[in-house]
């Protein structure tokens, strides 16, 4: 046998098989930084709502919860309208973007004191946000209440009083309860608790309320819904309701029942 033959093979043989291996390794260099810049798979937990707390944080609301739950009770404080949307025109010219916006930031206040509730706004200053954004944001942090605060309006500058409205069923007892501790507050006429499908309300995966806090065309009652002592007291009876919703184990309110 020809060993001079066979070394010249074998030494061909360790060639072929360095240039394979250098081609591999050129070829990973290559692909890596593509295959870096390739953007994360979401997972379940990196859904599309996160964006919708992104764009309630950069817009004025409060910041969302950790991945760890939080202890207490999650309450999320809805001002209605804001921004572009100013609601009602009251009897003065004063808007109701502003009047919710106060009383809410009352009401947030009062439950940041106690330690059992963890609040949250949909919006902490003159900022429009979309409805179904604001419901999102509440089964996002996975809420044990939310509340929509606005102010009523009317052609007839005469009509008066406060309604509290829910969508399902299960929100009944926390309107009914809040309910009757504003009309007790205010003196207002009772205009009682409807069921009505509003938009902020519909698709809300917790209870979920949304108070017509008297009627700003009105000059009596707007005169005293604008009021820094009248608001306090309203924010400590929306606060008082609350409490005594959770102070019973299975949220029921004994007092009411569905109309």
């Amino acid at each position: 046998m020809n060993r001079g033959l066979i070394g010249r093979k074998r030494g061909r043989s360790r060639l072929r098989g360095l240039v394979l291996l250098l081609g591999i390794i050129a070829l990973a260099i290559i692909l890596w930084p593509s295959y870096d810049q390739q953007p994360p798979v979401h997972t379940n937990g990196d859904s599309a709502l996160s964006g919708v707390t992104n764009e309630l944080e950069n817009a004025g609301g409060s910041s969302s919860p950790s991945e760890a739950e939080l202890p207490g009770f999650t309450i999320v404080i809805d001002a209605g309208h804001g921004g572009k949307d100013p609601g009602a025109n009251g009897a003065s010219g004063e808007e109701e973007k502003d009047f919710t916006l106060s009383l809410a930031q009352k009401v947030y206040a009062l439950l940041e004191e106690d330690p059992l509730y963890n609040p949250y706004m949909t919006r902490k200053d003159d900022t429009f946000i979309e409805l179904e954004n604001r419901t999102l944001y509440s089964n996002e942090l996975n809420t044990d209440a939310f509340l929509s605060i606005h102010g009523n309006t009317y052609e007839d500058s005469g009509v008066a009083g406060m309604e509290t409205y829910y969508d399902a069923a299960s929100s009944f007892p926390l309107a009914n309860i809040i309910h009757r501790k504003l009309v007790e507050v205010t003196g207002f006429p009772d205009r009682g608790v409807k069921q009505e499908g509003w938009k902020v309300l519909d698709g809300n995966e917790s209870p979920s309320i949304l108070m017509e806090l008297g009627f700003l065309t009105n000059p009596q009652e707007e005169a005293q819904m604008l009021d820094e002592a009248w608001q306090d007291r309203v924010a400590q009876a929306i606060v008082d309701g609350l409490k005594e919703y959770f102070s019973n184990a299975d949220g029921a309110d004994v007092s009411g029942e569905l109309p």
